[in-house]
């Protein structure tokens, strides 16, 4: 019998049970949420890094979003906080849409 004790997506549950096999869940308080929504976040962008093609690739990136809307919620903030902030940086840092690589930075 296989055991997870991670975070899931709230329907897989009822999926396992519906393929006829029981599990065992328990419901979260907000502290050991929002540090298994960190962990979650962890195994989201480790798998997005093995991905093997683009649509795995998407498949895993848009996890990592849904992870980081609740990680948002968990610090009272939604996703459109947590963008305006991307913009507000974007406007004063810059993207990365020109590629730069900073090497080195000498001090005289």
């Amino acid at each position: 019998m296989p055991k997870y004790h991670k975070l899931v997506r709230d329907k897989i549950p009822e999926m396992i049970e519906n393929q006829g096999r029981k599990v065992t869940t328990r419901i979260l308080d907000e502290k050991a949420y929002h540090r298994e929504l960190r962990a979650k976040l962890q195994e989201e962008v480790n798998e997005y890094l093995h991905a093997d093609s683009s649509v795995q690739s998407i498949e895993e990136l848009a996890d990592v979003l849904e992870v980081i809307h609740h990680l948002a919620e968990g610090h009272d903030a939604s996703f459109d906080d947590v963008e305006k902030v991307r913009k507000e940086k974007e406007e004063t840092r810059g993207g990365f849409q020109e590629r730069i690589l900073l090497e080195e930075v000498y001090d005289d």
